[in-house]
């Protein structure tokens, strides 16, 4: 049995792990890889001709353990490629794989057709190409038909010597940790994979399911060096910036989230918050035709949230729809909101105020003392969130510099990511006697190496931190 780690290796994003058992191939996500510079992934590609770095048509099976797009991205490029098998997911997971993926083809026509825009002349003496790894609308629906729906908690066999099993991870609506049964010359080999591990009495998701006994584990680190601040929930630290910012003064507040996930357990919160009288009828604006989407579908999957959101459900009706809320849908319209004087919620995406509708909003208010940037999770190093986090002065808005004078702040209460402390509890839940190997991949290399520490610490001495195209004999 053979393990090859192709992505997410010493880096964050692009998960990808292939595992070879005799002459069947399974594929461990298939992420897109947000890490690589742009002129890196062209010269990556111009050198091999191809978007994998291994022949795809000899991957049998794809094991998705989510919909983000860093672990399920490449999956329409894998078809383009040759691949012909199945990906294995929870339901949740398919319907949001649909519109997570549709979305990045959506981005990407819109370069092919500036690209065919564009005279050939220009395209020459600009050196202007298409990347090997863009795929349209098309490409989705193709690959949409070969997903198939498994339950958690119900073992399946995938061969006669393979059987696959999905635990709850938290995170993310459906997503899950994989455990696989393996069985090689009458020895059984048991192998797990993280996924992304949520955390404890995150909003609307189940709690982190523990992992079985394995002999190898492969592991997220994305928190390995990271503690989330104590002491508060949810409800209070949005209750408290909401009141300082739209009650006591008639402000505006800016949140910056993700349309899958982040956005849900934000609108949850508020309904509970309204629902609880908590809070004056502020509006509140949903401006993502992706977010709608996506809260339509954790709508739907009700039943597979947590205890307190069901009963919610079933007290309240709806989960995220309540008097003050508008779902924005027209370009327009999300301009317009600029107009509005009076106190309000936005909520759009990017949650790094990196591309999308919320960098107008940023734009219209960043000079406006009345408002509030409140920044929610994690904003990568160069995107603008994490330059207004340390200290921006002025941003350039149409070519001019704007002071920043709107107030900036930040909470973690809704990261979707367990930190350290729910990293290690994972991993201990494993016997250091029996565990061969821990592979620590999806993190920083700051991140890795601290959490290598700590579990040294705790008696797991066999902590590996792959490099990208490490093969392992298990």
């Amino acid at each position: 049995m053979k393990l090859t780690f192709w992505g997410a290796t010493r880096q964050v994003t692009g998960s990808m792990y292939l595992l070879e058992v005799d002459d069947f191939r399974i594929l461990i996500d298939c992420g897109l890889d947000f890490d690589i510079e742009e002129k890196d992934r062209k010269l990556l590609y111009e050198e091999q001709k191809r978007v994998f770095p291994f022949e795809a048509s000899m991957v049998n099976l794809v094991l998705l353990t989510h919909a983000h797009i860093d672990h399920s991205g490449n999956i329409p490029n894998l078809f383009r490629e040759g691949f012909e098998g199945r990906i294995v997911c929870t339901e949740p997971t398919i319907s949001l794989c649909e519109l997570l993926l549709m979305d990045v083809a959506r981005v990407y026509r819109k370069r092919f057709d500036a690209y065919n825009q564009t005279s050939p002349e220009r395209r020459k003496r600009k050196k202007k190409k298409l990347p090997l790894d863009m795929y349209l609308e098309k490409d989705v629906t193709e690959a949409m038909k070969n997903f198939v729906p498994v339950g958690f908690g119900k073992s399946y066999r995938i061969n006669e010597n393979i059987r696959v099993t999905y635990y709850p991870a938290g995170h993310l609506l459906g997503a899950a940790h994989i455990y696989l049964e393996i069985w090689e010359n009458g020895e059984k080999k048991t192998i797990g994979f993280s996924g992304d591990i949520g955390r404890k009495n995150y909003p609307l998701l189940v709690d982190p399911a523990p992992m079985p006994e394995v002999d190898y584990l492969i592991c997220e680190s994305t928190y390995g060096n990271r503690y989330h601040s104590t002491g508060t929930n949810p409800e209070e630290a949005l209750m408290d910036v909401i009141h300082r910012t739209c009650v006591e003064k008639p402000g505006r507040l800016i949140i910056p989230a993700f349309s899958v996930g982040r956005t849900q357990a934000l609108l949850y919160v508020l309904n509970r918050l309204y629902a609880e009288r908590k809070l004056p009828p502020i509006k509140v604006y949903s401006d993502s035709p992706l977010a709608y989407a996506t809260t339509r579908v954790y709508q739907r999957y009700y039943r597979m949230l947590n205890r307190q959101a069901r009963e919610f459900q079933e007290d309240n009706g709806e989960l995220f729809d309540f008097d003050n809320l508008h779902y924005v849908a027209g370009t327009t319209e999300s301009q317009n909101l600029s107009n509005h004087a009076e106190a309000s919620i936005i909520i759009s995406a990017s949650g790094m105020i990196h591309g999308g509708r919320i960098e107008h909003h940023v734009a219209a208010n960043i000079s406006n003392p009345y408002a509030t940037i409140l920044l929610i999770g994690y904003a990568s190093e160069g995107t603008l969130g994490w330059r207004l986090l340390n200290g921006l002065e002025h941003i350039n808005v149409k070519g001019e510099a704007v002071n920043v004078l709107a107030n900036v702040e930040k909470i973690d209460v809704f990261s979707g990511h367990g930190d350290l402390h729910d990293l290690e509890k994972f991993v201990r839940q494993q016997d250091p006697n029996r565990l061969k190997q821990v592979f620590l991949v999806h993190g920083e290399p700051e991140s890795m190496g601290n959490f290598k520490t700590v579990l040294n610490h705790h008696n797991f001495e066999k902590v590996e931190i792959p490099e990208k195209g490490k093969v392992y004999d298990l």
